[in-house]
């Protein structure tokens, strides 16, 4: 299984392409864009299409063989 990394967020929610930068799985939006767009980022499991999806504390984030959690702010 893949071990899951923590990414506290300062907010209540932020959005997807926003937490691949964040969390490193990404260099930069316009990567972000394409593997979101291309169906290769899945929340909680699911695939998601959208790059300006909200994700909340306690959702997981997996991308290119990577995990993250987002976590509120330490």
């Amino acid at each position: 299984m893949t071990e899951v990394e923590d990414v506290p967020i300062r907010d209540d929610a932020i959005r997807l392409g926003q937490l691949l930068k964040l969390a490193g799985l990404v260099d930069d939006g316009a990567a972000a864009r394409v593997a979101i767009e291309s169906g290769q980022v899945s929340v909680d499991g699911d695939v998601v299409v959208r790059r300006g999806s909200q994700v909340r504390p306690g959702q997981v984030v997996a991308y290119a063989g990577r995990a993250v959690r987002v976590t509120g702010s330490p």
